[in-house]
């Protein structure tokens, strides 16, 4: 009996959150975590995260009327599940949420035990002038985080 189990205390099962943002490196960052999550025998959060274009910032111009939320939802749950459909045995959750997906995987990883995301995702101009979500999370994190660089994962 562990000391846990004799103070009656149930032991939270580990977990390993992860960002996911369709770019080529944040599926290399989910494979590095689902071999991480089956070595440690943790759970796996796969989190993605959408802004509404235009309205956020105080450059931003006008938000986008043929944005579609659901569709942003679906597009990144798609992604997601292109590579957790091939993992098996890794037991996952698929989290979709709205907001700065630095902010939202900062959140997302109090409690966690590991904090894995790519070291270059979708950003462009506007991730050079705010950092990275990388670095963000790196300063961040309520958890230890594994940034994974390109060429770290096999295919």
């Amino acid at each position: 009996m562990n000391t846990s189990e004799q103070s009656g205390q149930s032991e939270e099962p580990r977990r390993i959150v992860v960002g996911v943002d369709g770019s080529p490196t944040s599926y290399e960052a989910l494979r590095w975590a689902v071999r991480q999550a089956r070595l440690t025998g943790a759970k796996l959060e796969a989190w993605g995260a959408y802004d509404v274009p235009g309205a956020v910032g105080w450059s931003a111009s006008g938000v986008d009327a043929a944005f579609d939320p659901q569709q942003a939802r679906q597009a990144v749950s798609d992604e997601i599940r292109a590579v957790m459909d091939q993992s098996g045995d890794v037991p996952f959750e698929e989290h979709v949420a709205p907001g700065n997906p630095a902010a939202v995987l900062t959140e997302a990883s109090v409690g966690a035990d590991l904090l894995v995301v790519g070291s270059r995702g979708r950003g462009g101009f506007a991730s050079l002038l705010l950092g990275s979500v990388s670095q963000q999370c790196a300063v961040h994190a309520s958890c230890p985080v594994a940034i994974v660089r390109p060429g770290t994962t096999a295919a």
